[in-house]
């Protein structure tokens, strides 16, 4: 989900790799579960967060939807988005006692916050969104092991490609007259990336530029 944002108003105005170090640790979120609540639908789950939901927890796509995620408009495409829940807006896997129940297999926003990123050409960096963790006295972590995520190279290619990818859909979107190509389209990019199971047997970045190759042609 693409925001437009003032740097010097929300960041403490650094760009960071994933050697950097940042103030982020919090002491495992002991006692704290407030980035888990009250996030309303803003938390979009890319293919490889479908890939560790669905590996995880065990069930497909469909299974999932409508128990732990929906479908809905994300910058004119058809994406799934966490789910929350009651008035408090908590996220469904967010036990009685304040914990995540899927830590280990948790989406890429879960991972990357209090952290965001900024696109630039053809690359990325992160940067500290200082207003967004209400923990105090933070300590300093490395982006790589903040972000928490196997071959980390790999990982840092994939969401640039998908980005990338997203951009040319959304702009291709916004140029239809929102007809039945327009709905192929979107519903194609949606079998494409999240309805086709995923094999758990074979690598996800593997699978994830074959996927890439076919919707392509879509766009």
């Amino acid at each position: 989900m693409e925001r437009e944002l003032n740097m010097d108003e929300i960041s403490d105005g650094k760009r960071y790799g994933l050697n950097d170090l940042v103030r982020v640790g919090c002491e495992d979120c002991a006692g704290c579960s407030s980035c888990c609540q009250g996030m309303e639908d803003t938390i979009v789950l890319d293919p490889l967060d479908i890939f560790r939901l669905t590996q995880g927890l065990g069930k497909s796509f469909e299974e999932l939807l409508g128990e732990a995620f929906t479908l809905g408009m994300v910058d004119s495409l058809a994406l799934p988005r966490l789910k929350m829940e009651g008035e408090e807006g908590r996220c469904v896997f967010l036990n009685k006692e304040g914990r995540c129940r899927i830590h280990s297999f948790r989406p890429g926003i879960c991972r990357l916050f209090p952290l965001g990123r900024i696109y630039e050409e053809q690359s990325f960096w992160y940067f500290l969104q200082v207003h967004e963790c209400v923990k105090k006295n933070k300590t300093k972590i490395k982006v790589k092991k903040w972000i928490d995520t196997p071959e980390p190279g790999k990982y840092e290619d994939f969401v640039l490609k998908w980005h990338n990818f997203v951009v040319r859909a959304r702009e291709k979107a916004e140029r239809m007259d929102g007809g039945e190509s327009q709905r192929q389209m979107l519903l194609g990019i949606l079998r494409v990336f999240y309805q086709i199971s995923y094999a758990g047997d074979r690598d996800f970045y593997i699978q994830f530029e074959e996927r890439l190759k076919e919707a392509e042609l879509l766009v």
